[in-house]
C-alpha cells in the first residue's frame, strides 16, 4: 500500500473544505495541503445551494441583528460565541469571495444585492443569481488550485483515520478509479465532508451525502454532536 505525507489533510471538497485549503496553505507556503474528496469538487453538494450567503453589508443592519436572528432561528439552542464570530467574519469573506471573482448579483447602483431569507428581519443574504453554491464553489476551486502547497486527491473515498496511541496520523483511502488503497499520513485532519442527509427518503441533498466521513470518526473514536439538526429544505417534503 503506498503511503503519502503531507502536513494537514482535509476531508471534503465542498465549500467548507475548499476555504479550509485555502486559509491553512495561505499562512505558509511550506505548510503542506492535501484535499481529499470522493467526488470531483465541483461535484460537492455545495453546488446545489441557490438561495444566499447572509451577511451584514447595508446600512441599517447590524451584528447585533443578525445575532439574533440566527440564534432566534435556532430556538436558542445556538452556541453563541460561535453565531457571534460568524456573524462579523460573514462581510470578510463574502468581499473576499468578490475579490476572488465571485460574479455576486447587483444592485441598479452596482453593489452587491442582498435579498430576504428565512428567519431573516432584514435583507442580508447575498446571492449570485439562482446558483449561489455553484458560484462559490467555482471560486473557491479557482482559488485552491493556484496554491502550489496544495494538493488535490479527486475521487478518492476515505476508509478509516489511522490511529496511534490514541492520536490521529493520517487516513487510509480508496482511489475510486484504479480500486487500490492508500495511506495518507498528516499531523492534522480536517473533517469537512457535510451531512447525512441522504439516509431519508425524502430529502433535497445529493446522492453522495451519506455521513460516511462522520462515520470514520465516529469509528476512530470522535465524539459527534449535535446530529439530530437536519435540514428539510420544504421542496423535498
Amino acid at each position: 500500500m503506498e503511503t503519502v505525507t503531507h502536513d494537514i489533510i482535509i476531508v471534503g471538497a465542498g465549500i467548507a473544505g475548499l476555504r479550509a485549503a485555502i486559509a491553512a496553505a495561505e499562512v505558509s507556503d511550506k505548510i503542506d495541503v492535501a484535499v481529499l474528496s470522493k467526488v470531483y469538487p465541483i461535484r460537492s453538494h455545495s453546488v446545489c445551494a441557490q438561495g444566499g450567503t447572509a451577511a451584514t453589508l447595508r446600512e441599517g443592519d447590524s451584528y447585533d441583528l443578525h445575532a439574533w436572528d440566527t440564534v432566534k432561528g435556532s430556538d436558542f439552542l445556538a452556541d453563541q460565541d460561535v453565531v457571534e464570530f460568524f456573524v462579523k467574519q460573514a462581510p470578510r469573506e463574502v468581499i473576499t469571495l468578490e475579490h476572488w471573482g465571485c460574479p455576486w448579483s447587483r444592485t441598479p447602483d452596482g453593489k452587491i444585492n442582498q435579498r430576504p431569507f428565512g428567519g431573516h428581519s432584514f435583507p442580508r443574504a447575498c446571492f449570485a443569481a439562482d446558483m449561489t453554491g455553484l458560484h462559490e464553489m467555482h471560486t473557491l476551486y479557482g482559488r485552491a488550485i493556484m496554491q502550489e502547497n496544495i494538493t488535490f486527491y479527486n475521487e478518492w473515498f476515505a476508509t478509516s483515520i489511522i490511529i496511534e496511541d490514541n492520536i490521529s496520523k493520517g487516513l487510509t483511502a480508496i482511489e475510486l478509479k484504479t480500486g487500490e488503497m492508500h495511506a495518507l499520513r498528516a499531523k492534522a485532519i480536517i473533517m469537512a465532508t457535510g451531512g447525512y442527509a441522504r439516509i431519508y427518503e425524502f430529502t433535497t441533498f445529493s446522492h453522495t451525502a451519506t455521513g460516511d466521513g462522520m462515520a470514520i470518526a465516529y469509528r476512530a473514536g470522535v465524539p459527534l454532536k449535535d446530529m439530530e439538526f437536519v435540514q428539510f429544505h420544504p421542496t423535498g417534503l
